[in-house]
């Protein structure tokens, strides 16, 4: 696990500018940094390394080709590298080996089979940079799911980029121009969606994806469009019109124990020590079954505890991982240790983030780090299997708007709209304007969009704030259980859980993987007919039967619980001060982002304990905290430099 940086254009100095932009993610890779830099060609490359596999001098970046054709630094890892490798020995295309990391692989399939072909060929999480020293054209490349970031734009007539947004920030030119509709984003979902970010002009670049800019390109001002390699909503819809069938259950289970088996047997691919997370929950106790099955050693395993009994998973972990008889670390933590990690989550995401199970991860990614450098996760079985609770409440919701015909539903639901809009006040003018939104909804993604909003209008509370088209205004294929699970794998999934992840675990040097994510898993899911990942109320029901195979039913059975903090309480007690400091009337009318008044009331109302809205004000506090970090001195200001 790595971070990548570089500048091309005609900046002096910028060797001098990435070695401080290096500085700023030092944390992403503390064993060492390199540059390459083509003074010709205006192109300057920085990599600082968190060495995994091959741990000589020999996987040293930026690398250059063996051809002396191609320069490249990746942050991430490619776990099917050794089979890349043998291919290219086959072919006759292999050059004469330096190594044995997988940079030095991906670099020789670069040479050998082009961009496109070794993207489609590599399996794994990675954020590219291949510089083409004969065409002088610069490819940026991002991994299927979007586990590993990546930004991009043009800033003071430079094309830039870099794993984090804190390494631009040196760079002259840079501009602090913040993004208002990427505010508003925020204010719906609690994190900034790609392909924005914070601010204008600098973009992420979409997962599955990769984009050239060639020399020509650089003589206008805008970046050419990325086209896809991969898409995980493409894949999806391919997989619904091609169901799998299996002669019985254990058939199909069988099937999924088998390719689940094989990526999490390429993920333990490793030079240095490695570990799981584990809660004690289907999907963390389901990777770390399959690799003790594959391990000769107890598997070493993490979890933390909380005190209080509603928000505490750690007993449930130490009982699977007593079962599955791994090497098992636990952390039971106060709410001052908890409540510490806040004044630093402004600097660990560098960008506004409010999910609140950010603090737990924090935690539990800093305890691992202590034992171990690489922490497999088991992420992604919710969006891939039906297990979210919500996606229920949500079915069920859709099925009861739709025994109404059309047209009277859409006339009930304006009625009940214009009623919430009468003045007075309560809770049930809430609950009614939403009844009244989803009655008019006729689009999957649209109804499901009402579910997962937090705040339902962003337009009211960001002052000029106005959100880019999305996802979930298109029609999708499938059913609404179908449309929930591919518009959270390709929105929630990479740009929050993914985010949360990456960002605590590299803040302390930690790599992690997700094995549930590789793409042969995500694609066989996604021909599963439906009955084998939702029977009756039971989401994930195939995965669950395997991990009936290694681990007792009781142990494992029990509602779904979050990675979740007493946010509600802490709003209203130790945070309190810290809060009401952010959200300052004078402060916010003054900064000129947010409308005042409807972040008030709800402030208002939370703290005297007649309503929790600790989800939607997390999000304005952790912007108003971004603020104080990384925009003291600039706010609501334009920077002329650009």
């Amino acid at each position: 696990m790595c971070g990548i940086v570089g500048i091309w254009g005609a900046l002096p100095d910028k060797a001098q500018v990435l070695a401080d932009s290096c500085r700023r993610i030092q944390h992403r890779g503390p064993d060492s940094h390199g540059l390459w830099e083509d003074l010709n060609a205006g192109i300057t490359l920085a990599h600082v390394r968190l060495a995994i596999l091959d741990l000589s001098e020999a996987g040293h970046q930026p690398m250059v080709s063996a051809c002396g054709r191609y320069v490249l630094v990746l942050n991430g890892e490619v776990y099917n590298h050794l089979e890349l490798r043998a291919q290219l020995e086959q072919a006759g295309q292999a050059p004469q080996w330096r190594g044995h990391s997988d940079t030095e692989t991906v670099l020789a399939g670069f040479s050998a089979w082009g961009v496109e072909k070794t993207l489609q060929a590599s399996v794994g999480m990675f954020a590219i940079a291949l510089w083409d020293r004969e065409r002088r054209s610069l490819t940026l490349a991002r991994d299927r799911m979007g586990e590993k970031p990546l930004y991009y734009g043009y800033t003071g007539g430079n094309l830039v980029f870099a794993s984090e947004l804190k390494a631009l920030m040196p760079i002259p030119g840079f501009g602090r121009e913040l993004n208002r509709s990427a505010i508003a984003s925020l204010m719906r979902h609690n994190y900034i969606p790609a392909p924005q970010s914070i601010y204008e002009g600098i973009y992420k670049l979409p997962p599955g994806t990769w984009l050239e800019v060639s020399e020509a390109d650089m003589q206008g001002t805008r970046v050419p469009q990325h086209v896809a390699y991969w898409s995980a909503m493409q894949m999806a819809d391919v997989g619904l019109q091609t169901r799998s069938s299996f002669a019985s259950d254990a058939h199909a289970t069988d099937e999924l124990e088998a390719v689940l088996s094989k990526a999490v047997g390429g993920q333990m691919l490793s030079d240095v020590s490695l570990g799981a997370f584990l809660s004690g929950g289907i999907d963390s106790s389901t990777i770390v079954a399959l690799m003790q099955a594959q391990s000769s050693q107890p598997v070493r395993t993490f979890a933390i505890g909380f005190h209080e009994k509603k928000y505490n998973e750690a007993e449930h972990a130490k009982a699977v991982a007593k079962h599955l008889g791994t090497d098992h670390t636990e952390l039971y933590v106060t709410a001052d240790d908890a409540l510490a990690v806040v004044p630093t989550l402004a600097d660990m995401y560098d960008e506004p983030f409010a999910d609140s199970s950010q603090i737990p991860t924090s935690l539990v990614t800093r305890m691992a780090r202590q034992h171990v450098t690489v922490a497999l996760s088991g992420d992604g079985g919710d969006e891939l299997f039906g297990g979210y609770s919500r996606y229920f409440r949500v079915r069920d919701w859709w099925a009861k708007c739709e025994r109404y015909p059309r047209p009277l539903r859409h006339m009930m639901g304006t009625m009940l709209s214009a009623s919430a809009s009468l003045p007075g006040r309560g809770a049930w003018r809430g609950k009614v304007g939403k009844l009244g939104e989803l009655l008019r909804t006729d689009r999957h993604g649209d109804f499901y969009r009402q579910f997962v909003s937090y705040w339902a209008d962003p337009a009211r509370v960001v002052k000029g704030g106005v959100e880019p088209p999305s996802l979930f205004e298109q029609q999708l294929e499938g059913s609404v259980f179908d449309a929930m699970m591919k518009l959270d794998t390709v929105t929630y999934l990479p740009d929050d859980i993914l985010v949360k992840v990456d960002r605590a675990a590299m803040a302390v040097s930690l790599e992690t993987r997700v094995p549930i994510l590789d793409h042969r898993v995500y694609e066989f899911a996604w021909r599963l007919p439906f009955e084998y990942k939702v029977r009756g109320n039971t989401g994930k029901w195939l995965l669950r039967q395997v991990l009936y195979r290694h681990v007792p039913q009781a142990l494992v059975d029990r509602p779904k619980r979050g990675f979740a903090v007493p946010l509600a309480a802490w709003l209203r007690g130790p945070l309190r001060d810290w809060a009401e400091s952010l959200l300052q009337p004078e402060r916010l009318r003054q900064e000129g982002w947010f409308e005042p008044e409807p972040i008030l009331q709800k402030w208002r109302e939370h703290v005297s304990g007649h309503r929790d809205w600790s989800s939607r004000l997390w999000g304005v506090l952790m912007m108003q905290a971004w603020l104080d970090r990384y925009h003291a001195g600039m706010v609501g200001q334009k920077d002329t430099r650009r």
